[in-house]
């Protein structure tokens, strides 16, 4: 049986697991009352294996089965203990670099050189032959229904993420007409999402141009706070200087321009005006603090979306930045979450190219004098700044690109709507790693620099909780599941076949099939021990996830059976009601000891 071929890397996700699916509307596995359920063993001629319950004492006693099986609902959540650093090394026409190998990096943590223990080089865009992993159907079943055609599975996801709650309405309809040129150099096997900050309107994934196109065209700006005439110059980054940094020159700004345009600067009303400059300071923080803390939101949960896409992950980010006072952990955590599930956020300052006018421009009431007006241009070029930084951080943190100060959205589209070319994976245990979720500044360099440039995340924040080894299991397991990497620790062999008892209904059956005498094992009480925990899972056409179920084998078998009855291997079956059409089977199984095995298969079914 052919095959598919690999594709990704395994990655290690710091999230909930039944948080990011129930934020996405998915169940990803109902709880099963295992007394209910047959044993999903197939029959093998010899072995002594039964269903149910396996227990310590059980296990320990020469009566007891040698296998058992127990099927049982998930739950995913994880901390970070491996951190990974995704890096792009770009040469001096701005093209990747694919050539370097792990002893061309140096990876330091707060200044101290750190053990790359693991590497990869990646090149997404390659097209991924997927193989028709259909069995014979069941005898039951018609000819007709024992094969299809391959089915056209997607292999690459690209989210566009349109910061509708900053951008103003000129650039908001600039920025969704480049996306829109953009639809037509996706391809066949590219899955497209619009989403907003806002969260209002939006299309969910799919090959569907025209409705990607209708939900553009529903794209309209959503600000918190409609700025103001009065003060000009009260922005969020000033509201932040005054209010959280006390800062003096900040507050006369705006005090000078309060005072000119609500009281024509009477010497009567200085009173007034320096009472407004405090509760507007305030007020414009809140609304600020309100935007900064949707958009945050709004792309971790595009981020979490993203996990469930089995596929090459890479998101668009169109905005004209935004501030994030005292949320740089939070951005910090987003970058992990991405940079741990293999996704790329590509970032477009959608003010394109522009200018600072000194005090507005000439429709504007100026500043009282030259030296405020000074002032005021001065924080206009480091608010500018500061809302540029955010998409700086998270292009380069994810191994992304930011596109800046050009007016071609058309090129900057083409260009953050397609993955580099080549990127490299660096990961290192930290030692002596304290959970005290303090920021430790990374910096990745060259042994020989060669006129390269490095793109690479800044740091990254220790975690706020002690590791769960348990819960690292459950979460490799989904990094697996979401992944599209074929991985080969342990033996085992994915099957499908499928019966249509109606044209509306059919029954998909996942096997997978295991040579039990490959496995590791732990001797005790006279038993080759070892558990697997086996997960099915289905994803439709579009890559969007339907159903999955998790069985665990618990293995207690004597060293008679061990030599010489398992030659046929074991098959453990998983059942699917589903409708006809498009699907991607994923299987995964992971051993007590930290081995994987991930396989998919693509099946079509009339």
């Amino acid at each position: 049986m052919p095959r598919a071929s690999r594709n990704g890397t395994r990655v290690t996700v710091v999230s909930s697991f039944w948080f990011a699916l129930a934020a996405l509307g998915f169940l990803f596995l109902s709880p099963v009352d295992p007394a209910a359920q047959q044993s999903s063993l197939q029959p093998l001629p010899t072995p002594s294996i039964s269903a149910g319950s396996a227990s310590a004492s059980a296990s320990s006693s020469q009566n007891a089965p040698e296998m058992t099986s127990q099927e049982s609902a998930v739950t995913f959540q994880v901390n970070v203990r491996l951190v990974e650093v995704r890096v792009v090394v770009r040469d001096a026409k701005g093209k990747a670099v694919g050539t370097l190998h792990k002893e061309d990096f140096k990876l330091f943590d707060n200044g101290k050189p750190q053990v790359v223990t693991k590497f990869s080089v990646e090149q997404p865009g390659l097209q991924v032959a997927q193989e028709e992993k259909t069995l014979e159907a069941p005898a039951a079943a018609a000819p007709s229904e024992a094969t299809s055609a391959t089915p056209n599975v997607p292999e690459r996801y690209v989210a566009y993420l349109f910061d509708d709650v900053h951008i103003e309405y000129p650039d908001l309809i600039r920025v969704s007409q480049a996306a829109d040129k953009n639809l037509d150099t996706l391809q066949p096997t590219d899955r497209a999402a619009i989403y907003t900050i806002s969260g209002q309107g939006g299309q969910e994934f799919t090959d569907d141009h025209a409705k990607l196109r209708e939900a553009l065209q529903r794209l309209t700006p959503h600000p918190f706070w409609a700025r103001e005439d009065c003060p000009r110059s009260l922005t969020y980054y000033m509201a932040d200087a005054i209010e959280n940094r006390d800062d003096p020159q900040a507050k006369q700004v705006v005090f000078q321009d309060i005072w000119k345009c609500r009281y024509n600067e009477d010497p009567t009303a200085a009173k007034a005006a320096a009472d407004d400059t405090r509760i507007d300071a305030r007020r414009a923080l809140a609304v600020g603090d309100a935007e900064t803390n949707l958009a945050l939101a709004s792309i971790t949960n595009v981020v979490r979306r993203m996990l469930a896409a089995p596929g090459q992950r890479t998101i668009v980010l169109a905005s004209p930045g935004f501030i994030t006072p005292t949320r740089d952990y939070d951005v910090s955590s987003i970058i992990d979450r991405a940079v741990h599930a293999n996704i790329i956020i590509n970032t477009l300052d959608a003010r394109g190219l522009y200018t600072i006018i000194p005090g507005g421009d000439a429709s504007e009431s100026g500043p009282p004098n030259a030296l405020i007006a000074g002032v005021a241009s001065m924080y206009q070029s480091a608010s500018a700044s500061a809302n540029a930084d955010v998409l700086s951080d998270f292009a380069h943190g994810t191994g992304g690109y930011f596109f800046q100060n050009s007016n071609d959205l058309d090129a900057g589209f083409t260009k953050l709507a397609s993955p580099p070319e080549f990127y490299y994976i660096l990961g290192f245990s930290p030692q002596n790693l304290k959970s005290d979720g303090h920021f430790h500044k990374l910096k990745v360099t060259l042994n020989e620099s060669r006129g390269f440039f490095i793109q690479a995340r800044k740091g990254y924040f220790a975690p706020k909780e002690s590791a769960d080894p348990e819960k690292d299991k459950k979460q490799e397991i989904q990094d697996a599941l979401f992944s599209r990497e074929e991985m080969r620790d342990l033996p085992v062999d994915l099957h499908t076949q499928f019966f249509k008892p109606s044209d509306e209904q059919a029954k998909l059956t996942v096997l997978a099939h295991i040579d039990v005498r490959h496995l590791r094992f732990q001797k005790a009480d006279g038993r080759n021990n070892n558990n697997l925990t086996i997960v099915s899972g289905v994803f439709d056409g579009n890559g969007n996830f339907v159903t999955a179920n998790e069985k665990v084998i618990q293995i207690r078998l004597k060293d008679e059976t061990l030599a010489s009855k398992l030659g046929s291997g074991v098959s453990v079956k998983s059942d699917f009601d589903l409708k006809p059409g498009s699907y991607l089977v994923r299987l995964v199984v992971r051993d007590e000891h930290g081995q994987l095995a991930a396989e998919s298969g693509a099946v079509r079914i009339p």
